[in-house]
């Protein structure tokens, strides 16, 4: 059963590496690249949102497992812009308590992971995770929302649960 069960995977590996989607767009030329082939080559944004010159840009996050949002920039004529990864440093610290708000936020990083969206059991608060990597630091950021929509604390931390267990297991 086991020699099955790793044969199943292994087979799934090679159907999802041999396929046509793209993790991280890579093949897409900025100047090029449609947004048909956009989404041939990274399947269906998970927002689209109109940019400030008529184009859209399309987030593609890849949660639950990854820990990357990509986001393309279409111009009004359909064509590629620019392609970027947006869970970094420089974007999170565009965040401004009690100034940004949940528009801010998803024009920035995209839509989180829809179980990734809580309410604060004692606050009235929505809290949406983005889990994010670093220079392979694993970390999670967390975002709340009053009711208002008001962006009122940001929290950026390592990932505890994602470390790899250490020690043996067993007492001396």
């Amino acid at each position: 059963m086991k020699k099955f069960l790793l044969a199943v995977g292994a087979a799934l590996a090679a159907l999802a590496l041999g396929g046509c989607a793209s993790y991280d767009g890579r093949g897409l030329v900025p100047g090029s690249s449609t947004g048909p082939q956009v989404e041939t080559l990274m399947g269906k944004p998970a927002l689209r949102l109109p940019a400030a010159d008529g184009g859209s840009v399309l987030y593609f996050p890849r949660s639950p497992l990854g820990r990357h949002t990509f986001a393309v920039t279409l111009g009004p004529d359909g064509v590629m812009r620019a392609i970027d990864q947006r869970l970094t440093h420089a974007n999170i610290d565009k965040l401004m308590a009690g100034t940004s708000n949940k528009k801010d936020v998803l024009g920035i990083f995209g839509p989180p992971d829809p179980a990734n969206i809580s309410r604060m059991p004692f606050k009235p608060l929505e809290v949406w995770e983005y889990r994010w990597l670093e220079s392979g630091d694993k970390r999670i950021l967390w975002v709340s929302f009053s009711d208002d929509g008001i962006l009122r604390e940001v929290i950026n931390t390592h990932d505890y649960e994602a470390d790899e267990p250490t020690g043996s297991g067993s007492m001396p």
